[in-house]
């Protein structure tokens, strides 16, 4: 049923982006701007906050403005992430700096950061509760660009561990889907003590859909992926299945080689299977899952709050 649900909310954003984010002068850098966004998704972060929404007596087209910010802001990360990553492929599609170049990938990535404040003010809310969203956005932000920074850190040491990697992810994943949740239900009315479950749901099931993601990198073929497959080794990314194995002391040797071969990569994700690591992040994420749906217990019973739990589990069932 979530799936339905994802394709049908989808669906509402997608033509919400079409209307808050036109083509205008000039044309090529809002088309730019659109290039991954109109390659769809699954739009998991603004279903999030429309679900928070409903689930706390608000309406979906008092937050659509709040849901399509969401999204920009999320999509601004990934052309600047791409960047960061020199990543060549996204969603199947060539990365924007591939296909612009840096400068104008940088400026549209800022853009899309810019306008989605100008959207969210459009929220339909008490005043006072549109501006509380959009320093809340705003702190979500600050929070993605410091689990950026520490990710990149990461990269150049050998002794990460996982307590420094959960942090990191529970800023460069996870306040994105609970700022989202949050977000939707403070311009819905919620109470404080409903706002904050959401958040937490939110912090614990991001947490555990990055590690389900860093095994999804692993584990998925290119053609499903729209990337490379395995491409975080080749990053050199300490990703909790790394650390694991690191802990074991099992030697990946094309960990941060760009120029691995795809035999090279096989070999290594074939290594990391036999050691366990794989399996140890699964039920990581299994874990933090769980303990986010028991944070909704606090909500009255709704067919909103079934679909989060719903969407709580599609975060580590999925396949790309």
């Amino acid at each position: 049923m979530i799936e339905e649900v994802l394709r049908k909310k989808a669906k509402v954003v997608d033509e919400a982006i079409a209307k808050y984010l036109p083509v205008s002068h000039p044309d090529e850098m809002y088309i730019s701007m659109r290039h991954l966004l109109d390659a769809g998704g699954k739009r998991l972060r603004p279903t999030a906050l429309i679900l928070a929404a409903e689930a706390t007596g608000g309406k979906m087209e008092n937050v659509l403005p709040a849901a399509v910010a969401v999204e920009m802001v999320h999509n601004f990360t990934l052309i600047h992430d791409d960047i960061m990553d020199q990543a060549e492929l996204r969603r199947g599609l060539v990365t924007v700096h591939k296909k612009w170049g840096m400068p104008s990938a940088i400026i549209a990535g800022d853009a899309l950061y810019s306008k989605a404040f100008e959207i969210l003010a459009e929220s339909k809310s008490e005043p006072a509760r549109v501006v509380e969203s959009i320093g809340l956005v705003a702190k979500t932000c600050t929070g993605i660009c410091e689990g950026q920074w520490m990710d990149i850190d990461f990269e150049t040491r050998d002794d990460v561990v996982e307590d420094e990697y959960l942090e990191m992810v529970e800023k460069k994943t996870a306040v994105l889907f609970a700022g989202a949740l949050k977000t939707g239900a403070i311009l819905s009315g919620a109470g404080k003590k409903e706002a904050q479950a959401l958040w937490d749901f939110g912090i614990l099931t991001g947490v555990g859909f990055q590690i389900y993601d860093d095994v999804i990198d692993l584990i998925t073929p290119e053609e499903i992926l729209g990337k490379a497959q395995g491409g975080d080794i080749m990053e050199g990314k300490r990703t909790l299945i790394i650390i694991n194995a690191i802990s074991k002391g099992v030697t990946i040797d094309v960990l941060g080689k760009s120029n691995a071969t795809k035999a090279e990569v096989s070999e290594a994700i074939s290594t990391l299977k036999k050691s366990g690591s794989i399996d140890y992040a699964m039920d990581k994420a299994v874990g933090f899952v769980e303990k986010g749906k028991s944070a909704l217990s606090v909500l009255p019973d709704s067919e909103a709050k079934s679909l989060l739990l719903e969407l709580a589990d599609y975060m580590i069932e999925r396949k790309y």
